[in-house]
């Protein structure tokens, strides 16, 4: 009888430590939320996104503040918002923290309206599982009946998620605390604000504002905009920063639907900032979608790192990135601008190969700004690789060069995708287009100086000036060939044709 009493004891301890696991299971905080947005907002291979975020911060801006207390970080795809992010979070990893508390906002769950602190014992990204502070966790659920676990909420939202993987990577081992918040109302931000300032107490915590600025306007509306909020911001002050969004909304701004998705995250860490002994919000830096090489600048959404502190404010800071001396359009590229431009074209191919992101180029380059047209040419061994241009002179050089290296290296029909093995063995060349000119008839074409666009029965066809020369065409021959590229019979340029002329600035990574 006493073996099978004992036998007994041994099966409940057994069930009951299975139960128990460590501490937390059954009462459902040993959940683990898997990633929601993994290779769409952010690449889902774990060596890519490690690659991508230290791409991030070494461009990051740095800037000369105290420690933060808060941050203010933008949550779009890595593609369009991580440079910003890594300038926020750039600011912060020299200093010791145990703690990142991220405030998130709600995209997902139509009517919610609280806060939702998550229940559950981590965050997992491709990176890993992200630990959460229970302990921290359930105090701020437990502070107020409004402060609760709602599942829904968290289930897809990204404005948490796309946080964790900068802090597994810049902040290994810290444990985090993820927070969605519902509508921004003003009176739940202050008193969530400073509740989360009492469970912190002396705890060595960073708080993460997760929030996007202007959303859908165009690019120079949502500079103004963004300005503006971002000025708002600065003032320490929720109610300044609930009014200033509120007017501007109502301004009429064509397209405009929100200036920032973010509105509690940012009134709620402005508070909680304030409780913490923190004065000051610096702005480090602001760019938009449309300052991404694949933006579209007609419809755009801002983005900010800023950083709540106890210091001064920085004097200048670098809203737009650097300035740089402007260029005339008859100016030649400069030789240092030329080889800036070839690096733009290698990094922008590699950094795409290496992690799917692309760099945010704010480089003082006085070329990069120039709108001129031109083509990006790839050759391996010798041979064609790739070659895509922009014919019309309607965009900045930097874009033109950033875009064209892109579908050079992967949109080139003729080819396969550049991969990321052979960029090695492939040189650069970069051709910068002068404006196009009429000419009366193919005897004023010059071989060799005149790139030439053919244009008849609504198809056309361009060859830059020095394709007839590499192939040892005369100009008779160049034309035939220019006929057979656009679809058209050879010699049809004899009659009823119309041609355009350009010459091209012509510089290759060998500096042949």
């Amino acid at each position: 009888m006493k073996r099978f009493s004992r036998f007994l004891i041994l099966i409940s301890l057994i069930f009951c430590s299975c139960r128990a696991g460590s501490g937390n299971a059954g009462n459902g905080w040993d959940k683990v939320r898997p990633p929601a947005v993994a290779g769409s907002f952010y690449p889902s291979d774990a060596a890519k996104l490690e690659a991508a975020i230290h791409g991030y911060v070494k461009d990051a801006v740095r800037s000369e503040v105290d420690k933060p207390v808060a941050l203010i970080v933008p949550h779009a795809g890595y593609i369009y918002s991580g440079q910003i992010a890594a300038d926020a979070y750039s600011q912060a990893v020299d200093h010791e923290y145990d703690v990142v508390v991220i405030l998130g906002t709600n995209h997902t769950t139509a009517g919610f309206s609280g806060v939702s602190v998550y229940k559950g014992s981590g965050y997992r990204t491709p990176l890993g599982i992200a630990e959460i502070d229970i302990d921290l966790a359930k105090q701020l659920i437990n502070k107020d009946q409004r402060f609760s676990f709602n599942p829904k909420v968290h289930q897809r939202e990204h404005s948490v998620e796309v946080q964790v993987p900068f802090i597994q990577v810049l902040f290994p081992g810290l444990k985090i605390v993820p927070v969605v918040m519902g509508a921004p109302d003003l009176q739940l931000c202050r008193d969530f604000g400073k509740a989360l300032a009492e469970v912190i107490g002396n705890r060595n915590a960073l708080v993460v504002a997760s929030s996007d600025l202007s959303h859908y306007p165009g690019y120079e509306d949502a500079k103004k905009v963004d300005h503006k909020t971002l000025d708002a911001i600065k003032t320490f002050n929720p109610e300044e920063v609930k009014q200033a969004i509120e007017e501007q909304e109502k301004s009429g701004v064509a397209n405009l639907s929100t200036c920032a998705c973010g509105a509690g995250p940012i009134m709620t860490a402005l508070t909680t900032a304030k409780h913490l002994g923190a004065t000051t919000a610096s702005v480090v830096s602001y760019a938009n979608s449309g300052d991404v090489l694949t933006g579209d600048k007609s419809r755009v959404v801002g983005y900010g790192a800023v950083v709540l502190h106890k210091g001064k404010d920085i004097e200048k800071p670098p809203l737009e990135g650097k300035q740089s001396s402007l260029l005339s359009p008859d100016d030649p590229i400069p030789e240092n601008d030329r080889k800036a431009l070839i690096k733009l074209a290698r990094t922008t191919i590699t950094r795409y190969l290496e992690t799917g992101t692309l760099p945010l180029v704010r480089d003082p380059v006085p070329s990069f700004s120039l709108k001129r047209g031109g083509f990006v040419t790839l050759e391996k061994d010798g041979r064609l690789r790739g070659c895509i241009g922009h014919m019309t002179d309607d965009l900045p050089l930097k874009d033109v060069v950033g875009k064209m290296a892109l579908q050079a290296a992967f949109n080139d029909y003729r080819f396969k995708p550049v991969t990321l093995e052979e960029m090695d063995e492939i040189e650069i060349e970069i051709s910068v287009l002068t404006p196009y000119k009429p000419v009366s008839s193919p005897e004023e074409i010059v071989v060799g100086r005149d790139g030439v666009m053919i244009k008849k029965s609504g198809k056309s066809a361009v060859y830059l000036p020095q394709v007839a020369p590499q192939q040892g065409w005369n100009r008779e021959q160049m034309l035939d060939k220019l006929c057979q590229k656009a679809g058209l019979p050879a010699g049809s340029w004899r009659k009823g044709a119309e041609f355009l002329t350009f010459q091209a600035e012509v510089f290759k990574e060998s500096g042949h």
